[in-house]
């Protein structure tokens, strides 16, 4: 049986002095959780926040991460960075990074297989525009993006989740059905099951994201292949805590 995982991602929300009186928020309401919960922050929160959840079962992430180790990358932050104050996950290869900073999926794949070896967990970012999705290609797609981000990860040590954006349900209010969401789901763990092996596809944790609300989590995380969920603007809510309890 796989763990849900919620995980929130506060994008370029919430300065350090507020974060870690907000995060202590959050991890009460982990307490009640069947879920594992991950605060997604912005770099300047991480320690405060860290500090703030230390003994609790609630994690903390990283927004984003560089694959060198360490070198002239003015601005940029690497994995052993994130690793040393204790950073358990990081999101990769998020549309917004892709479209603004032009991340591609062969900068994805060299910051996953950092993240690994660095022993930070992966959140991998695949989903397609509302065009891609009109023309048909959303499948297609998706699995390109899985195979090309997995290239060289070892299925049998690495750990890793998969987290399926539709970029045209972020931040829009629109929302895959849950049966949308399910097809796609399915579809990258389908791709799990060519690359690896049947029980790693099965034991690994794919995520849905997309205008994720307390109102529609718990349709959408009772759907088989969704194993939780990347919440993007309603993880700086009070109410993020109904997502945590599944609605």
């Amino acid at each position: 049986m796989r763990t849900k995982l919620i995980a929130g991602n506060w994008k370029m929300n919430i300065g350090p002095q507020k974060a870690a009186a907000f995060a202590s928020e959050i991890k009460k309401a982990t307490e009640t959780s069947r879920a594992e919960v991950v605060l997604c922050v912005p770099f300047v929160d991480l320690q405060n926040v860290a500090d703030a959840v230390k003994g609790s079962a609630l994690r903390v992430g990283a927004q984003n991460m560089h694959f060198m180790e360490e070198g002239a990358y003015t601005g940029e932050i690497s994995a052993p960075m994130l690793a040393e104050i204790g950073v358990g996950y990081v999101i990769v290869g998020h549309s917004e990074r892709r479209a603004y900073f032009a991340e591609t999926d062969e900068t994805v794949n060299k910051k996953v297989l950092k993240a690994i070896e660095c022993g930070i967990v992966p959140i991998i970012c695949v989903g397609e525009s509302l065009e891609q999705r009109d023309r048909g290609v959303t499948v297609d797609l998706v699995r390109m993006q899985t195979k090309i981000a997995l290239g060289g990860v070892p299925g049998d040590k690495a750990e890793f989740v998969i987290a399926y954006e539709p970029i045209w349900a972020i931040g829009t209010g629109r929302t895959a059905t849950s049966e949308q969401a399910e097809e796609v789901c399915l579809a990258i763990r389908s791709v799990l099951g060519e690359l690896y092996c049947v029980k790693k596809a099965e034991s690994t944790r794919i995520l849905y994201g997309g205008s994720v609300t307390p109102e529609n989590a718990s349709e959408l995380f009772s759907m088989p292949d969704i194993d939780g969920g990347l919440v993007g603007g309603a993880s700086i809510k009070p109410t993020f805590e109904r997502i945590v309890n599944f609605g």
